[in-house]
C-alpha cells in the first residue's frame, strides 16, 4: 500500500490526548536523560503504560506539573 506517511505524534500530543479522554498521566521523573511520565486509568489507580521523553517540546507542554490532575 502506498499512500502518505503518517507523522508521528510528539510526546506533548500523546499526553493531550489521553488527558482529553479523561485518563490521567503523572510525571515519575524528570532529569538530563528526559523525562519519564506514567499513563494512568481514568481512576489513576492502575499504571498502563509509561513513556520516557528527552522531546524539548514536552517541556512547556508540562511545565510545573507534575500530573495532569494539576491545573496549568
Amino acid at each position: 500500500m502506498s499512500g502518505t506517511p503518517r507523522e508521528t505524534p510528539s510526546t506533548a500530543e500523546i499526553l493531550q490526548r489521553w488527558q482529553d479522554s479523561g485518563a490521567i498521566w503523572r510525571v515519575l521523573s524528570r532529569g538530563p536523560g528526559g523525562v519519564t511520565i506514567g499513563l494512568y486509568e481514568c481512576t489513576g489507580g492502575q499504571e498502563v503504560d509509561r513513556l520516557t521523553s528527552t522531546d524539548p517540546a514536552l517541556l512547556p507542554f508540562l511545565g510545573d506539573r507534575s500530573s495532569s490532575e494539576d491545573s496549568c
